[in-house]
């Protein structure tokens, strides 16, 4: 396995809903309206992918200032690749791009908050939100 990170490469929204029901991350993201996908995907302004070949396995999709913060939006791995550093490299590449000295900040999906502080990150506990409509 010879996994391949660009930052440069750009997906259709077909792709990126296939790797997202290839990951779980489909059940909170909303792969029923390709139409609603590509505009996540035409308005976040970092996009780092992991490839196998001709294979996506791996997306961080990602809004930022490039100053001071940096919002992950998207961390999806596909099943058959995880436990393997990719999702790990993928968010070291996003930081990357951001630049270090934005923070990176993102929410985690129930099933991964034991992830994240497993790969160095910090659980923050004074975030609020304000649901979708």
């Amino acid at each position: 396995m010879n996994i391949i990170y660009q930052s440069d490469a750009s997906i259709s929204s077909a792709q990126f809903i296939d790797l997202l029901k290839r990951s779980t991350l489909d059940e909170r993201r909303p792969v029923n309206s390709p139409e609603r996908i590509q505009k996540m995907l035409d308005h976040g302004n970092i996009l780092v992918t992991a490839w196998d070949g001709d294979l996506l396995v791996g997306v961080s999709r990602a809004l930022s200032d490039f100053s001071f913060c940096c919002y992950l939006s998207d961390l999806a791995v596909d099943k058959d690749y995880q436990k393997k550093g990719i999702g790990k490299q993928l968010i070291e590449e996003t930081h990357l791009a951001a630049g270090h000295l934005t923070t990176l900040i993102l929410l985690a999906a129930p099933a991964a908050t034991e992830y994240y502080p497993k790969i160095g990150m910090e659980k923050f506990q004074d975030c609020f939100i304000i649901r979708r409509k």
